[in-house]
Formats: C-alpha cells, sequence, structure tokens
C-alpha cells in the first residue's frame, strides 16, 4: 500500500505540474501577444521588450515545471526518493510554489491561492513519503544509522 500511496502521489504531482507549465505558456503568450498589439508601453517602456520579455519569462517558467514534472515522473516510476539535481529542483518548486501561493491571495484570490496550495502539498507530500528512505550513501532509518530520515524514528528515554 505504501508503495502505491508514493507512486501516486508522485505521478499525480507531475502530472498537474506539467498541466501548470503548459497553462502558465499559454497565459505568458497570450499577455506577450496582447502587449504587442495593443503597444502598451509602462513608464515609456519599449512595448516590443516587453513582449519579448514576457515570452522569455513563459518559456523559462514552463521549461523548469516541466522539468519538475519529468523528475517527479521519474520518481513515480521508479519508487525511489529524488536525489542530488532532482531534489534540489523539486524543492526549490516547492518553495516558489509557496511563495507564489502568498502573492496569489493578496493579487488574485482564495481559488488561486487553493490551486496554488493544492501542488505545494503534492510536492511536499512526494518528499515527505521517501523522507524514511535516506540519500544516497546513507543508512536509512529502519537500517538504524545516523542518515537522513532518522527524525522518523521514535526515540525511547
Amino acid at each position: 500500500m505504501d508503495v502505491v500511496l508514493r507512486r501516486a502521489v508522485a505521478g499525480l504531482a507531475a502530472a498537474v505540474v506539467a498541466a501548470e507549465a503548459l497553462l502558465l505558456g499559454l497565459v505568458h503568450f497570450v499577455l506577450g501577444r496582447t502587449t504587442r498589439n495593443q503597444s502598451m508601453s509602462i513608464a515609456g517602456a519599449d512595448p516590443d521588450v516587453m513582449s519579448m520579455a514576457t515570452y522569455a519569462l513563459g518559456a523559462g517558467i514552463a521549461a523548469f515545471l516541466l522539468l519538475c514534472a519529468v523528475l517527479l515522473a521519474v520518481t513515480a516510476v521508479r519508487d525511489r526518493p529524488p536525489r542530488g539535481f532532482a531534489r534540489v529542483v523539486v524543492v526549490s518548486a516547492a518553495v516558489t510554489h509557496g511563495v507564489l501561493g502568498a502573492l496569489a491571495a493578496a493579487l488574485v484570490g482564495w481559488g488561486a491561492f487553493a490551486a496554488t496550495m493544492l501542488i505545494l502539498c503534492l510536492l511536499v507530500l512526494t518528499l515527505v513519503l521517501h523522507a524514511g528512505e535516506g540519500t544516497a550513501g546513507e543508512g536509512t532509518a529502519a537500517e538504524g544509522t545516523a542518515g537522513e530520515g532518522n527524525w522518523l524514528k521514535p526515540t525511547s528515554p
């Protein structure tokens, strides 16, 4: 049951993050297109530069989230915790969603906050469900060594 839960959560997180990447890429494309078509500028800024910056930001965010989705899918298929670079990417995505959730509540509304927090919960749950397995080169909590994950093991007084 534990393996099924870990794989399901990581797979669901991968699917949701991939959908978010596509949605954010589309939103930035529409914003860039609108900026270019309306010749909008803020305080005299060049509309073409603003449009290209919007495209670039959208592509960067989408690429980062797609990378995170691929790493989560690999985690789901292999049923191994993300390690090294993959762990850094997933943790940074979780932190980013935490910050964006706070901004979304203030600027967009509670619906956007709830969606962002759902994604944050999936990312953190993926990391926490694998917490007892330790990292490469270290012992696990089940082995009783001083590896990562011993904080889950109850201690006797």
